[in-house]
């Protein structure tokens, strides 16, 4: 995909993880987003902390800054913290001038009317964001008047997993300036003894990698990293920073080949299973692939590359298919074929031949590989069969109800075997796909559009790759314990772990009986023990303090991801009761989940700000755009460089700019400018865009768009919407779906996704009226020879920013920017992204390029006006 997000409102946001991580970055920076450039900003970073201890694979994570002021007059300090989508935030404070400012976890409708109530007076929400493929971003911003300091602590908490015979820590570090005391510590405790611990880091160099100290004993390993000023700096001279990248803690434990591992604390149990000795069972597996015309050019390379890769990986004992689909479906043979040497060649050369087509019908595929499954199923087959599901789309052929293609799956499988669902790039359905796992003992993951696709798709393949036990059930005295989290399991992989937790009936009860039965390769697994209570303050004595209550946190941790799941597949009243429990632990844990919130109460030179922080959903992660709004402001978003650009348009209203132009697909979007009512007096007449003509020559599409009404043509077929209510039109190449008085989703079928926003202002207000945000999604299935006022950055633009120095205006900086050959004054400030908050929108902070983007822009913006809302340049 293209390194840039382009907003006109212009924003991206992304989402397989093949190691379990316990991720956090933390950065600080200036108002003006000054992290890069450390001499000039009076911002002065004092301390800088992660605190991570993992008590039995819980990791709880503690991340503190501390700032000051140098500078005679407030800065607004932000405070950012990159963690792991998987971790649950349970605290956050500010501390400042003596005061401590303490969030708070609400029902998370409780907190968005306490909000409502609260933004009356302009405030912002929006604290947490995706950030890379496994991480989101919690950030906050607080004024501090000159010499003043100020303290930021988050904490978190997650059950590391084990993948491929690891956990994984991992802590990203990017202070962007020299910090006078810097540390990173670790801590894991594990009673059973730690086999191996290693460490490095992407900014490990050789000079920094005696600094890292790490100490290994038998039940204890502790990771302490703390370099000096000096050590930190780039060069002797400069006041660069070493320190900018992630650095990874990878270790496993030594796990007991039979029973497991149980650990009794404070009234709660955790069992942990993992017997990696044990001989690998056959498999049948179908590989299910998307063949549909979107899968086109590198998608499709990368697909075939990593099949022929994961063939030759397959046991020869293993039985194995494989199944295209687009609008058809079609099959290598049409049953299993043994992985013998021959059949694998066959194969392979069966996968060099896959190519993209048509349409997208998952319902059949899926269903013709069941069928496949499930008819040959006998004793010369073996028991461990799975579907391995590759899609990177939408059903837009056949079944294309997602409900009715659960039920159908669900039915065909009938608890027979196991689906895993691969969603490549931002157009799937990932939503469906991890219904679909999750009702089917599988699991979905995300495979990410970059050159490491291919790796992606074996990574995934390779854990589980190895089955060594189906039908796993824990079982324990029902008298003895309850409350216990999932028991039985489908499969186990090696190199994976079974993890469940329960709560004993009696706090006193310091034994029980334990059962582990199984099938495997030499038929029937079945072991059994005596668990003990085991204090641990004898297994770890000069440890007065590793963290309160861990096993009881971790039961809650693990009931609360269980529950969740849950109430994506089951029945509504199931979902009703779910819902309500995974609640009560939320708040009862001080979790922030997708049932909760994080009130977080900001101090300000003048008056308090409340914010709330969620936990982001698949669906919110996989937002991913590049906008216009506002008056005319356009965004150019450059991920790869953590920076954005940013300028205006001004002509007369009336005027029609081409934003997109497309010669290879067809593909143009123009957009009419407005203005207000009438002048503010005093003021410039403020202009927004109020009509957008998209059209698809190819298609025979084209879509107007007004304030007022949306008018649809498709091959000669008209029709009409409105904007007061919600509607959705399923066309043959374009979708559309209306939100109430909100929104307008353009899909074209096999390509670019257009987001259009409505910005609704009261009827009777004297001066401004309705206008139109226009935002880009996946703007990689444009061509390289797109064009436009947004168009052409859709590939990306390289330019570099001398120093900062004073402005025109007092409260902003300038600086020098050199970008396509000119040398630009550009100023330091902030636009404002309407995609997830309508009403407030999101600051971006950004380098404004002045004169209509003068300098920018290819020749000057009178270049992309044309005569008509249709036409073309």
């Amino acid at each position: 995909m293209s390194a840039v997000k382009v907003t006109l409102w212009m924003c991206l946001c992304i989402c397989v993880i093949h190691t379990a991580k316990a991720q956090g970055t933390m950065t600080i920076r200036d108002q003006n987003n000054n992290s890069a450039k450390p001499s000039l900003s009076q911002i002065e970073v004092q301390s800088m902390r992660v605190d991570c201890k993992v008590a039995s694979r819980f990791a709880h994570t503690v991340m503190t800054t501390k700032a000051l002021n140098t500078a005679n007059a407030p800065q607004e300090v932000f405070f950012e913290v990159d963690l792991p989508k998987t971790a649950f935030i349970t605290n956050f404070s500010i501390e400042i001038e003596g005061r401590i400012y303490v969030s708070e976890v609400k029902e998370k409708e409780r907190a968005r009317q306490q909000y409502e109530s609260a933004v009356s007076s302009g405030q912002t929400a929006g604290l947490v964001k995706a950030s890379g493929r496994h991480m989101e971003k919690f950030s906050v911003s607080v004024n501090i008047i000159p010499q003043s300091q100020v303290t930021f602590t988050l904490t978190y908490e997650e059950l590391l997993q084990r993948h491929l015979g690891s956990y994984e820590i991992m802590i990203g570090v990017r202070p962007k300036q020299l910090v006078q005391n810097f540390e990173i510590v670790v801590d894991i405790y594990e009673p059973n003894g730690i086999a191996f611990v290693d460490v490095n880091g992407t900014f490990i160099t050789n000079e920094l990698l005696p600094l890292v100290k790490k100490t290994v004993a038998d039940k204890k390993a502790h990771v302490y990293f703390s370099p000096t000023l000096d050590q930190q700096k780039k060069c002797s001279d400069c006041e660069g920073t070493l320190i900018d990248g992630d650095l990874f803690i990878k270790y496993d434990v030594i796990h007991p080949q039979d029973i497991g591992e149980i650990q009794i604390v404070n009234g709660y149990f955790v069992h942990f299973f993992a017997p990696d000795n044990l001989p690998q069972m056959p498999k049948n597996v179908v590989f299910v692939i998307d063949r549909s015309g979107s899968m086109e050019g590198e998608k499709m390379k990368q697909t075939r590359e990593a099949l022929m890769t994961i063939l030759s990986e397959l046991h020869e004992e293993d039985y194995f298919g494989l199944v295209t689909f687009d609008d058809v479906i079609e099959s290598w043979r049409p049953s299993l074929s043994k992985a013998t040497p021959e059949n694998v060649t066959a194969a392979k050369d069966f996968v060099q031949t896959i190519k993209a087509r048509h349409m997208t019908d998952i319902n059949k595929g899926i269903l013709y590989a069941v069928d496949m499954l499930t008819s040959e199923k006998s004793d010369y087959f073996p028991d461990m069969s799975m579907i391995i599901l590759l899609t990177d789309g939408q059903p837009s052929s056949g079944q294309q109800n997602p409900s009715i293609i659960q039920e159908n799956v669900r039915k065909a499988i009938n608890g027979s075997l196991s689906l895993f669902c691969l969603g490549f790039g931002y157009d799937v359905d990932y939503s469906l796909l991890d219904k679909l796992a999750k009702q089917n003992d599988g699991l979905a993951r995300r495979v990410y559009e970059d050159s490491d696709a291919d790796l992606q798709l074996q990574g995934f393949y390779e854990e589980v790759a190895s089955p060594l036990l189906i039908e796993v059930n824990l079982n324990y005295p029902g008298n003895a314990v309850t409350d216990l989290t999932q028991s039985h399991f489908r499969q186990f992989f090696k190199g994976s772990e079974i993890v469940v937790a329960g709560r004993l009936q009696e706090l006193e009860t310091d034994t029980f009986q334990t059962e582990v039965s199984a099938h495997g390769l030499e038929d029937q697994f079945v072991v059994k023990s005596l668990a003990i209570t085991e204090e641990w303050d004898s297994v770890f004595p000069e440890q007065d303090y590793i963290f309160g209550d861990f096993t009881e946190r971790l039961w809650a941790y693990l009931t609360i991801q269980q529950l969740l799941d849950k109430i994506e597949t089951c029945s509504p009243e199931d979902k009703e009761n779910a819902t309500a429990e995974a609640l009560d632990l939320s708040l009862r844990y001080n979790f922030v989940t997708p049932l909760t919130s994080m009130v977080v109460t900001k101090p300000q030179t003048e008056d308090e700000e409340m914010l709330v922080a969620d936990k982001l959903t698949e669906e919110q992660r996989e937002d991913t755009t590049e906008p216009v709004d506002g008056d005319p402001h356009f965004i150019i978003e450059l991920p790869n460089q953590n920076d954005a650009l940013c300028f205006n348009i001004d002509d007369k209203p009336g005027t029609i700019f081409n934003l997109v132009s497309d010669p290879l697909t067809g593909i143009v979007v123009n957009g009419q400018i407005i203005g207000d009512k009438k002048v503010i007096p005093g003021s410039k007449l403020h202009t927004y865009f109020g009509h957008f003509g998209i059209v698809h020559e190819r298609f025979g599409i084209r879509l107007m768009v007004s304030t007022k009404e949306i008018s649809l043509t498709e091959e000669g077929k008209q029709a009409k919407l409105s904007w007061t209510n919600n509607r959705t039109i399923n066309g043959l190449n374009v979708d559309l779906q209306v939100i109430k008085d909100c929104s307008l989703t353009v899909t074209l079928r096999n390509s670019v996704k257009f987001l259009i926003i409505l910005h609704k202002i009261w009827q009777k207000h004297p001066y401004h009226q309705d206008y139109l945000g226009f935002y880009t999604l996946d703007s990689h299935h444009l061509s390289h020879n797109v064009h436009g006022l947004l168009g052409q950055f859709y590939q990306g633009v390289n330019f570099e920013v001398s120093d900062l120095f004073p402005g025109k205006d007092p409260d902003k900086q300038d600086a020098i920017m050199f970008v396509k050959g000119n040398k630009l004054t550009v100023t330091r400030g902030w636009q404002r992204d309407f995609r997830k908050d309508v009403k407030n929108g999101d600051n971006v902070p950004c380098w404004f390029i002045h004169n209509n983007g003068t300098g920018l822009l290819d020749g000057v913006h009178t270049d992309y006006i044309v005569s008509g809302l249709f036409n073309t340049i």
